[in-house]
């Protein structure tokens, strides 16, 4: 028996690096695959058409609302263009009878989307994108990893239901080496993506 081979194995077993993921990364959202979520900081266009009186540029305010004329204050953060557009629809609906009124509501600028990162990358941080990034797209914009870093126990931290948070395991060595793309998860606002 080569005892070399084997001591080399049981290393391995010990070692996290060595652990094979068995996490279902299917089950995760996928943020640029669904409708954009207005947060807070956001700005709006609302136009209401033939009323050019009631169409406006509103920014979200750090408590989620927005103040339309005539409506007043609108909570806008955590609901969709769409969803807003409904609402803003159905107030508008009490005061204008013209069926022929149409609300559109157009995100004309993106400040919302915010993630950490941390740990053993160069330039860690709080970053801001004007559109969704991937795990790869963030350790780049955190200028890669350091010279000290784990690349095999990356891990994302996300808020779940209730605000309980749960700890997503990304294999960044095999990530980057395109052997596992379900890995490369799109980052969700608030996520914390951490480099041991």
């Amino acid at each position: 028996m080569n005892w070399t081979a084997a001591l080399c194995a049981l290393i391995c077993l010990a070692s996290p690096a060595c652990v094979e993921i068995t996490y279902d990364y299917s089950k995760e959202p996928d943020p640029r695959k669904r409708e954009f979520v207005v947060g807070v900081s956001d700005r709006l266009k609302i136009t209401v058409w033939k009323n050019a009186d009631l169409s406006t540029e509103v920014t979200v305010r750090p408590d989620g609302t927005i103040t339309l004329p005539l409506l007043g204050d609108i909570h806008a953060a955590g609901s969709t263009p769409s969803q807003l557009k409904e609402e803003v629809a159905k107030r508008l609906s009490a005061y204008i009878k013209d069926e022929g009124s149409t609300v559109t509501i157009a995100v004309i600028e993106v400040n919302s989307y915010r993630f950490t990162v941390s740990g053993n990358v160069e330039h860690g941080g709080v970053f801001s994108s004007k559109f969704y990034v991937t795990v790869t797209d963030a350790i780049a914009l955190a200028g890669g990893l350091n010279k000290f870093a784990s690349p095999r126990g990356l891990v994302i931290v996300r808020s779940g239901d209730g605000g309980k948070s749960r700890r997503i395991p990304i294999d960044y060595q095999r990530v980057s080496g395109g052997e596992h793309p379900e890995e490369n998860l799109g980052l969700l606002p608030g996520d914390s993506l951490f480099v041991p």
